[in-house]
């Protein structure tokens, strides 16, 4: 009887100890799955430089009819929108002294035409002629300033654009009417960067358009580049005429002004390479090298089509990642998709 229970003991611990190292050998393996992107390969291509700057159109010359003093406003005879020729009578200011001016020049001449024949026969002085000379030209200058602030005209043919008083008020620090010149061009004062600026010249074409007349352009002309730069936006005014012969632009218009700078090289990569930083305005696109990946920034270009063009951050024939980005960080090891 003993003997068999020391033999059921001897099995018992004999299955303990079989199981035990069996929980002892077993290991578990783990792999960690890498990654897996689409790469492609950027390449420097020759990109058309093209500009469009934003302005508001200006008349070509702008007029503000105003006296040279202040006068009380008798007739206007244009209102806001009318068309009006060089010279033609524009306002007529109260002329009440004119009469008394002309008076009393005529009173200055006569006593210096005397004198001047009193002086012819030996009768008069040289001095008193000189005098009486002084004067005459006073008053006629008095009298020529007045006469041309009793009737106001315009310099120029154009349209009024505006009207700042009414019959009856005395004129102040404002003009009485602007006449603006549309034809046969109008301008506009584009801001152009410095980096821009040194492939604009004078007398090259742009094309223009306007939302008022959508579908259509119209051709200007850099007529001139401003020397000294807008030390608060670092940018330079270059002005562009436009061709404006039957008027259709009106000044005040928003315009869009397309200019060609010609061609650069730069790197071009496909737009899902780009990829935007959470949180900023950031721009970053993967390189691939070495199984590893680089999160470089980079700045953009112009976009065209499913591309963008890079002006700074990747080379010529660097592998950038173009998908599966979201699984991925600065230095991650990953997995090409053939």
């Amino acid at each position: 009887m003993k003997s068999i229970y020391h033999i059921l003991a001897f099995a018992v611990v004999a299955s303990l100890a079989s199981c035990g190292n069996k929980e002892n050998t077993t290991t578990v393996d783990v792999v960690e799955e890498l990654p897996i992107v689409t790469v492609d390969v950027a390449h420097r291509l020759d990109v058309p430089q093209s500009k469009v700057y934003t302005a508001n159109v200006e008349a070509e010359n702008l007029n503000n009819i105003a006296p040279s003093t202040p006068n009380r406003i008798k007739k206007i005879n244009v209102e806001v929108g009318d068309r009006v020729r060089a010279g033609q009578e524009l306002v007529l200011l109260d002329s009440s002294n004119i009469d008394q001016l002309r008076i009393n020049l005529e009173q200055i001449e006569r006593e210096y035409n005397r004198a001047v024949e009193l002086l012819e026969i030996g009768a008069g002085t040289q001095q008193a002629v000189d005098q009486l000379k002084s004067q005459l030209d006073a008053a006629k200058t008095q009298y020529a300033n007045l006469l041309e602030n009793t009737v106001l005209r315009s310099p120029i043919s154009g349209v009024v654009t505006s009207r700042n008083y009414d019959p009856g008020d005395m004129t102040g620090a404002l003009p009485v009417l602007t006449v603006g010149q549309l034809a046969p061009v109008v301008k506009v004062i584009l801001n152009v960067s410095e980096n821009d600026l040194t492939a604009i010249k004078a007398g090259m074409p742009v094309d223009v358009t306007f939302d008022a007349y959508p579908g259509e352009s119209f051709s200007g002309k850099v007529q001139r580049i401003y020397p000294t730069i807008d030390v608060a936006t670092r940018t330079f005014e270059v002005e562009v005429r436009i061709a404006n012969a039957n008027e259709r632009i009106k000044p005040g218009m928003f315009a869009r002004v397309s200019v060609d700078l010609g061609v650069l090289q730069n790197v071009v990569v496909p737009d899902r390479a780009v990829v935007k930083q959470s949180g900023s305005g950031n721009k970053y696109v993967y390189v691939l090298k070495n199984k590893h990946v680089t999160y470089t920034r980079v700045e953009l270009g112009q976009r065209f089509g499913t591309s963008y063009e890079l002006l700074s951050g990747i080379a010529d024939g660097d592998t950038i990642v173009i998908t599966g980005q979201s699984r991925l960080a600065d230095g991650v090891e990953v997995e090409v998709q053939k």
